[in-house]
């Protein structure tokens, strides 16, 4: 009778582990493989070394924006639909090709998440023909490139949702009464009036990562211009943060940065990003900063990531601090939710309409 139960419930839970094709299983599913901001495509040889293909392979390679030297979005592997295994399939990224002129009059998305691992965005592009696969891959460069780095964003919240800097968050809830989470790594901190800066400049490291929060008074929507953004922050960080010498002292370098309007958990938010300099010394590197109103205290708050590598790729250190800045919960935030969340990124407007689940 024991053994009959043993096989039973053996059973029982072979057939919850499964799909309902018998293919991959959802109980225990596989943790996905790769480095951040690896991904695979799924194609035919002979299509990804013609035009479609390089097309999908120069969207993938493009530039991260606001660095000093190029740097591809992503690292590009490619196997063909015969080799795509279960060697390939717990990939972190994925992008299936399928060409068919007999099931698609028309170009689309879809995307699965956790399809054969966890964590795990798979994005099948579908179009009847190879010109019309470039045409759109081409037209939705933007759109590529935003699902997977969103994605890779998400993963990178989640991380810092489990090991995070306790005295940072300590910091900033005293200072600006907001929430943040931060690399534990980055254990220097600074602190003054409506001001607050952490770095890991005391390890023995090539690099050096940053993350600094202020706040100033609103007063009205031109406060959100390029030039009101500069001005501000060559004031604020100036001011704080300084080399060895009198003279040397945070700037930016005003003709190479962007400044456009977003949305963020339904609000307004100022995506910035360029490079910063030390006056009068050779010292710079690149920046990210988001700007929010806080109503509730009529202020701005900035939270702004940078780093100081010199000679080294700066891509994914950058990605890391953007994922912090984007932690960042204002007051308003805290009175409508109880606990700290990490909210994602993804949302069905920022993928388009005919992707789906």
């Amino acid at each position: 009778m024991k053994k009959n139960i043993f096989y039973l419930l053996m059973a029982t839970i072979l057939l919850l582990s499964c799909d309902g094709n018998g293919k991959g299983s959802t109980f225990f599913k596989q943790t996905s493989v790769g480095q951040p901001y690896e991904l695979l495509v799924v194609c035919e040889h002979d299509f990804w070394k013609a035009p479609a293909g390089e097309a999908l392979d120069y969207v993938l390679k493009s530039d991260i924006p606001g660095l000093p030297q190029p740097e591809y979005s992503f690292r590009v592997s490619q196997t063909s639909p015969t080799n795509f295994t279960q060697i390939f399939k717990p990939f972190r990224n994925i992008i299936e090709v399928q060409i068919d002129p007999t099931r698609y009059t028309q170009s689309k998305f879809k995307y699965t998440k956790d399809k054969y691992a966890s964590p795990q965005m798979v994005m099948t592009i579908q179009s009847p023909n190879a010109n019309d696969f470039q045409e759109f891959v081409t037209n939705n460069a933007q759109t590529i490139l935003d699902f997977f780095t969103s994605a890779e964003m998400n993963r990178e919240l989640e991380l810092l949702k489990k090991q995070y800097n306790r005295a940072f968050l300590d910091s900033i809830q005293k200072i600006f009464g907001c929430d943040m989470y931060i690399p534990a790594s980055l254990t220097g901190i600074k602190s003054g009036k409506d001001f607050l800066w952490a770095s890991d400049i005391n390890t023995a490291k090539e690099s050096i990562m940053n993350i600094v929060v202020y706040s100033y008074p609103y007063t009205d929507k031109n406060t959100f211009t390029h030039e009101y953004f500069v001005k501000k922050r060559n004031e604020i960080l100036g001011k704080h943060i300084r080399g060895n010498r009198e003279d040397r002292y945070m700037g930016t370098d005003s003709l190479l940065i962007t400044v456009k309007d977003s949305q963020f958990r339904g609000k307004y938010m100022q995506d910035a990003r360029g490079l910063w300099v030390m006056e009068n010394d050779m010292m710079g590197g690149p920046f990210v900063s988001h700007s929010f109103v806080d109503q509730m205290n009529n202020r701005v708050i900035v939270a702004e990531g940078f780093v100081y590598a010199p000679g080294i790729r700066k891509g994914n250190m950058m990605r890391q601090l953007e994922a912090s800045v984007y932690s960042l919960k204002l007051p308003v935030d805290k009175e409508i939710e109880n606990a700290v969340a990490i909210p994602e990124i993804i949302a069905e407007d920022t993928v388009k309409t005919d992707i789906k689940e």
